[in-house]
């Protein structure tokens, strides 16, 4: 069996509360410029087991994300792609015409999970045009990013369809026990970006890090990156380094012990990487309009 169909076999999965399962495992392309460089990116991901891809509007790369899938030769339905709304594209009608354009630049006929990227603008419209686009079956599932003010409870008191993911920050040093706590009755699963802190060498250089490596023969990041699985989220790191994407996934033959879980929870300091102030996020934001 090759190393592929050993990752392949032993990576798990999260069951969503609208009964669709993701995989827990996946390729994140943000900051990835162009499309070309995505496809080429995305391709060698797919080579060496990952089937979730998280992309976006606003990342300007879904033509590229599409196009390695279409010539993967993979079945579409076993590649999980992900992709967000921007504020811009929020309201009923208007979000309805933007999923129709997703489809078309990812040139697949259904989104498996589609999120509003950020808390801003008329979230509620857009989120009833989400519904409709589950129940017509071009969307399977919807979501939330970025929503972890009390708007985040507004858009649950008035949904029909439940968000299934919360993607937000997430990594040992700000583990969102109290965002997880607040979703727990709705059975909202987390996703994380900067999962391994941004690549924060203090966080890579935790002594309990270096000591679990040392013991499982894995990097810091791999057991950072295991730790997230048996916490039950889901993560997409991202990079284009061939060497760097294999190690990444490699995750899957070890375990970590309830003991060595509970010492990496001791980290969680309650410290963002991503600390700007809603008001200033809503007036910089706001002014990003990405291209069709």
């Amino acid at each position: 069996m090759s190393k592929t169909e050993e990752i392949l076999k032993e990576q798990t999965s999260v069951k969503l509360n609208d009964g669709n399962v993701i995989p827990q495992f996946g390729f994140g392309v943000f900051m990835i410029e162009g499309d070309d460089s995505t496809e080429k990116a995305v391709d060698e991901a797919l080579e060496v087991g990952y089937r979730h891809i998280d992309t976006a509007h606003a990342y300007q790369n879904e033509r590229g994300v599409g196009a390695a899938v279409a010539k993967s030769g993979i079945p579409r339905e076993d590649v999980w792609i992900t992709t967000k709304l921007w504020p811009s594209e929020y309201g009923e009608g208007k979000t309805s015409e933007a999923i129709d354009k997703m489809l078309e630049r990812l040139g697949t006929d259904h989104i498996d999970l589609l999120l509003l990227h950020q808390q801003f603008g008329d979230y509620l419209g857009a989120w009833k045009d989400m519904e409709r686009a589950v129940r017509d079956g071009r969307v399977r599932s919807i979501g939330l990013s970025n929503f972890e003010s009390e708007r985040l409870e507004e858009v649950l008191d008035a949904a029909e369809i439940m968000p299934g993911v919360l993607q937000v920050e997430c990594h040992p040093y700000y583990a969102q026990h109290g965002l997880k706590k607040r979703i727990a009755p709705y059975g909202i699963a987390i996703e994380s970006w900067y999962p391994l802190g941004h690549g924060d060498a203090g966080l890579l250089a935790e002594p309990v890090f270096a000591e679990l490596a040392e013991k499982y023969s894995k990097t810091p990041a791999q057991i950072i990156l295991r730790w997230h699985i048996q916490e039950g989220n889901i993560v997409f790191p991202k990079t284009t380094n061939p060497k760097h994407m294999a190690d990444n996934i490699d995750i899957f033959d070890f375990e970590l012990t309830d003991e060595e879980m509970s010492r990496i929870a001791e980290l969680d300091k309650g410290k963002r990487f991503f600390n700007v102030p809603l008001e200033e996020q809503e007036r910089t934001l706001g002014q990003f309009v990405p291209a069709d």
